[in-house]
């Protein structure tokens, strides 16, 4: 045997031993393929829905192993179909159309993970120069607004809490696109819309702030809560990691848009590059402070909800919308995949 060979042999069983000697390391976590999770949220691509496109912009979904494909949506209603039918794994809705959903459709299994509005953005409309200024003044007067809206199905609720009868208004079916447009020109009464939608269309057609009376839901009794993320139960039992990771990327855009709103819209400009930067701001801006930085959230966190209130709510819900049911709180809302309070706290 030459010396050559014998010292490749030394060299290669050399290298055979210290192979052996060295401890297997784990797989890097990019090794595995992202789990693909398709979002809908709830309307159009506007101010509110910064804290979704954020996290996917600055890759706070792909940090967490997630390939999140985020669409526009038509409505609440639509968003929940949209996961009821497995077409998405996640969504963007209204939670009392959750809640109309499971009572019209027992055993849907569809819950609410993180409660993003934790009041409703339902208000009513008018002009000063209607002389309406409070609730009472509401009986009588004819409202606009489409069939599916909000505030259009809570009206019930409203009342209630105003001493207010039911049929104390007459409704006209609208579309969206001229509910704003009906009210400017003094066609009806007043209209009911997300507050911090129908306030900036009012101005966008010539209506100057402070002709503009706002009678929001919640200031007035009312105490539904409004859009949270839902998930599928195919996403929930297979895989619950997913979700935990999708909120802890949500959450940490959430308050990075809550510090610096003006920071958070050109992540929705990049999806449609035809709004207007400082008009989604300021919407953006009314929807954190008119409905996501609560009292109560400031207290229990972003993302959480109060049980007894959520109870209440439900109740309110169910008796607005004459369901057959009140469904369960505690199969509707799931706050076993939220992160920890410290990190939802502001």
């Amino acid at each position: 045997m030459s010396h050559r060979f014998r010292a490749s042999r030394r060299l290669l069983m050399s290298a055979g031993l210290a192979a052996l000697a060295t401890p297997l390391l784990p797989a890097p976590a990019f090794a595995d393929e992202p789990v693909k999770i398709k979002f809908t949220l709830d309307w159009r691509f506007e101010g509110p829905a910064a804290p979704f496109l954020l996290a996917k912009s600055r890759g706070y979904f792909a940090a967490e192993g997630l390939d999140v494909t985020i669409d526009a949506g038509n409505g609440s209603a639509g968003a929940v179909t949209r996961v009821a039918t497995g077409a998405y794994e996640m969504g963007f809705a209204d939670f009392n159309a959750l809640v109309e959903y499971d009572a019209k459709t027992p055993g849907s299994k569809i819950q609410a993970v993180y409660m993003v509005y934790n009041a409703t953005p339902a208000a009513v409309f008018a002009l000063k120069k209607s002389g309406i200024t409070k609730p009472a003044d509401l009986a009588g007067k004819t409202l606009a607004a489409p069939i599916f809206d909000a505030g259009r199905k809570a009206w019930p609720a409203f009342a209630k809490s105003n001493k207010l009868a039911v049929e104390a208004v007459k409704w006209q079916s609208v579309d969206p696109a001229i509910r704003e447009t009906l009210l400017a020109r003094g066609d009806v009464d007043g209209i009911t819309g997300f507050y911090f939608t129908s306030l900036l269309n009012l101005e966008a057609r010539g209506v100057k702030p402070a002709d503009i009376v706002a009678l929001r839901y919640p200031d007035h009794g009312v105490e539904l809560y409004g859009n949270a993320i839902i998930a599928s139960p195919k996403l929930i039992t297979e895989k619950p990691k997913a979700i935990e990771g999708f909120l802890r990327a949500f959450n940490k855009a959430l308050k990075e848009t809550i510090a610096r709103p003006e920071a958070a819209v050109p992540a929705v400009k990049e999806r449609d590059p035809l709004i207007d930067a400082g008009l989604e701001t300021r919407r953006l801006k009314l929807a954190i402070e008119s409905s996501i930085v609560t009292p109560e959230v400031k207290q229990i966190g972003l993302g959480a909800v109060t049980p007894d209130r959520l109870k209440r709510s439900m109740v309110e819900t169910a008796e607005a919308y004459a369901l057959p049911k009140v469904p369960s709180a505690a199969e509707l809302f799931n706050a076993a995949f939220l992160p920890s309070k410290a990190d939802r706290s502001l």
